[in-house]
C-alpha cells in the first residue's frame, strides 16, 4: 500500500467518527492557539513598552538621586541632586544639547468644587524641547516665569477635562496647596513615561514649586526629583554619561560611590527586552503545556482506536497488508489529527491577537516563527504520540485479532 493510499484510508477513518476526531483535535487547538496568542501578546507588550520609551528620544539620559544599592534598601528618595547641577551639566558639558529640571510632588488641586489629587511638577521652560512635548492651547512658562516664581500652571490634557470639562482653563485660576495658580497653558496628549503620567499632572515653574509648594528641603541647594538631559546626537550619549559621571563627583566630593545614578535609553530598552523576552518565553511555555496535554489526548483516542479496529487489523494482516502499512496508516491518522489541529488553533491565536490589538494599546505582534515553530510541534507531537498506539496495532497477531471478533 502506498502514501496516497494510507492517507485516503486515514481520511475516511477519521470522517466516519467526526465528532471523536474533532474532540481529538480540540486540545492540540488550544495549545497552538495559546502558544501562539501568549507569543503575539508578550512580543506587542515589549513593542508597545519600547515605543514609550523610544518617544522619550534617542538622546535622552535620565540623572536620578541615589545610587542602585541606596535606591533598593531606602524608601525615602535621596536628596543629592540640585538645581545647580543642572545648570552646571547645562553649562559645562559640552556634549549636551538640553537639560531640564524635574521636582515632584502629589498634590490637591482644586477649581469651583472639584478636587483631585494629581501629580505637581516643577520643571523648566527646557522641558517642552528635552522631553518632546507640545503645547495644545495658550503658551508654556518661560525664564521670567521662573526668575519671578511666577504662580502659573500648565495642565496635561486629561486634568485639564477633568477639571473645566469642555470650557477653555486658558485664563481659569485653581488652586495647589492653598496657593492661586493661573492655568496658562494645556499639553499634548502624550501617554505616560516610565511610570509617570503627563497628561494627568500639573506643570509650574520649579522655583515656583520649591518656594510654594514644597518648600527648600536640601541643605545644598533647590533640591531635584531628577535631571533629564539631551545629548548632541546618539553617537554622543556615551560621552556624555562620562562627562556628567566626572562632574557630578567633583560637584558632590566624592570619593567613594557615586550618589546618583545616570540611565540612558539604551539600558531602559536592553532591560525590558530582557524582562519581556523572559516574559514571553514563560508565557510560551505554559501555553506549550497544553500542546502535551492534546499529544495526550491523541495517544489516548489512539489507543481506543486499536482496541476498536482490532478485526480491521487482523482481516488487512490476513490478506497480505505488513506491519509497516498498519504502522503508517496509524501514524498518518495521529499526525492528520494534530496538523489540521495545529492549523485550526493557528487561526484562532492569530484571530485572538488581532483582537487584543483591536481592543487595547498593545500592537498586534503576529509571529511567522512562532505560528511555523507551534504548527511543526504539534505535527511532532501527533507523530511522537501516535507511534505507541501504532506499534501496536502493527504488531498485534492476525489469528488472535480475528478470534477476537
Amino acid at each position: 500500500m502506498n502514501l496516497l493510499e494510507s492517507m485516503q484510508m486515514a481520511g475516511k477513518t477519521l470522517l466516519s467518527n467526526k465528532l471523536r476526531t474533532a474532540l481529538t483535535m480540540l486540545g492540540i487547538v488550544i495549545g497552538n492557539a495559546s502558544v501562539i496568542a501568549m507569543i503575539g501578546i508578550g512580543e506587542g507588550g515589549q513593542r508597545f513598552v519600547q515605543q514609550q520609551l523610544e518617544s522619550l528620544g534617542p538622546n535622552v539620559l535620565f540623572i536620578i538621586p541615589g545610587n542602585q544599592a541606596t535606591q533598593r534598601i531606602s524608601r525615602e528618595v535621596p536628596k543629592t541632586l540640585v538645581y545647580e547641577d543642572a545648570n552646571a551639566i547645562a553649562t559645562q558639558v559640552p556634549t549636551i544639547a538640553d537639560v531640564t529640571a524635574e521636582l515632584n510632588s502629589r498634590q490637591v488641586v482644586t477649581y469651583s468644587n472639584r478636587n483631585t489629587d494629581v501629580n505637581i511638577i516643577g520643571t523648566t521652560p527646557n522641558f517642552l524641547i528635552v522631553r518632546d512635548f507640545e503645547v495644545a492651547q495658550g503658551r508654556f512658562f518661560g525664564d521670567v516665569d521662573m526668575k519671578r516664581s511666577n504662580q502659573v500652571a500648565v495642565l496635561g490634557g486629561k486634568l485639564a477635562n477633568r477639571l473645566f470639562g469642555n470650557s477653555n482653563p486658558v485664563g481659569q485660576q485653581l488652586r495647589i496647596k492653598n496657593a492661586s495658580f493661573q492655568v496658562i497653558g494645556v499639553l499634548e496628549t502624550k501617554g505616560s513615561s516610565l511610570g509617570v503620567d503627563y497628561d494627568d499632572a500639573a506643570l509650574i515653574p520649579v522655583f515656583t514649586m520649591a518656594n510654594r509648594i514644597v518648600g527648600r528641603t536640601s541643605p545644598y541647594g533647590l533640591e531635584l526629583s531628577y535631571i533629564v538631559a539631551s545629548a548632541k546626537n546618539a553617537d554622543s550619549v556615551d560621552a556624555a554619561v562620562f562627562q556628567i559621571t566626572n562632574l557630578l563627583r567633583q560637584r558632590h566630593k566624592l570619593v567613594g560611590e557615586d550618589d546618583f545614578t545616570i540611565r540612558t535609553q539604551k539600558d531602559a530598552l536592553q532591560t525590558v527586552g530582557q524582562i519581556s523576552g523572559a516574559l514571553t518565553i514563560m508565557l510560551a511555555a505554559i501555553a506549550g503545556i497544553s500542546l502535551f496535554v492534546g499529544g495526550i489526548g491523541i495517544m489516548n483516542i489512539m489507543l481506543v482506536s486499536v482496541t476498536e479496529r482490532t478485526q480491521e487489523i487482523g482481516l488487512r494482516k490476513a490478506i497480505g497488508a505488513t506491519e509497516q502499512d498498519i504502522l503508517l496508516q496509524f501514524i498518518i491518522e495521529s499526525v492528520i489529527v494534530s496538523a489540521i489541529g495545529g492549523l485550526v488553533g493557528t487561526a484562532v491565536g492569530v484571530s485572538g491577537i488581532m483582537l487584543v490589538g483591536a481592543i487595547t494599546p498593545l500592537e498586534a505582534a503576529i509571529s511567522p516563527v512562532a505560528i511555523m515553530t507551534a504548527v511543526g510541534v504539534s505535527g511532532g507531537i501527533g507523530l511522537f504520540f501516535g507511534v505507541v498506539p501504532a506499534r501496536r496495532a502493527a504488531k498485534l497477531d492476525p489469528i488472535v485479532a480475528l478470534r477476537s471478533v
